[in-house]
């Protein structure tokens, strides 16, 4: 997969349902703005379906990344909680990043792997519970918390949803990198 078509394709989908969002609140382009919506989830859930099917954590969460970027610059200036909301995911995939570097290199990893308590609370799988971790429990936390909102059209659903069940398969990827490194 070319990840800059990924990323680009994530961006156009992402300009489209806020277009979409934006035509729905305009006298006279509610239906432009319907169709501009649809497109836009389902060149989303195209994107994501197809970052999944790669099976790599970066290629998974860089398309999150992308898409939270993209709603955080059409944010409006005035909605201080998404706004905060948006920033601390975007920072906790900043450190995602930082781990899937890390994990890559053996000595790295091994070192840092003995700075994590063994008590399972602080373990997935028996790895350690590192910042790659931590970003995609609390994107999925985040994402359900969405889902349940009332009035979320149902083809929004299925793109929260395809996006949760990306972030468990970048958590089972990764798992298996953390469980290579530390063998």
């Amino acid at each position: 997969m070319d990840l800059t078509g990924l990323v680009n394709n994530i961006f156009a989908a992402t300009t489209g349902i806020d277009a979409g969002r934006k035509g729905f609140a305009t006298r006279g382009k509610e239906q432009e703005g319907r169709v501009s919506y649809e497109k836009g989830i389902f060149e989303a859930l195209v994107g994501f379906k197809e970052a999944q099917s790669t099976s790599d954590p970066q290629t998974i969460i860089l398309a999150e990344y992308t898409f939270l970027t993209q709603e955080l610059q059409f944010c409006d200036e005035t909605d201080k909680d998404s706004k905060s909301s948006l920033n601390q995911a975007i920072q906790s995939f900043d450190d995602a990043f930082l781990s899937l570097k890390v994990v890559e290199d053996k000595s790295l990893y091994e070192g840092a792997e003995n700075t994590y308590p063994r008590n399972r609370k602080y373990r997935v799988s028996g790895c350690p519970k590192d910042s790659f971790h931590i970003a995609c429990i609390s994107h999925k936390t985040r994402l359900q918390n969405i889902l349940k909102a009332p009035g979320i059209d149902a083809i929004e659903k299925a793109l929260l949803k395809q996006r949760f069940v990306n972030l468990l398969t970048a958590q089972d990827c990764y798992i298996e990198k953390q469980k290579k490194v530390l063998v």
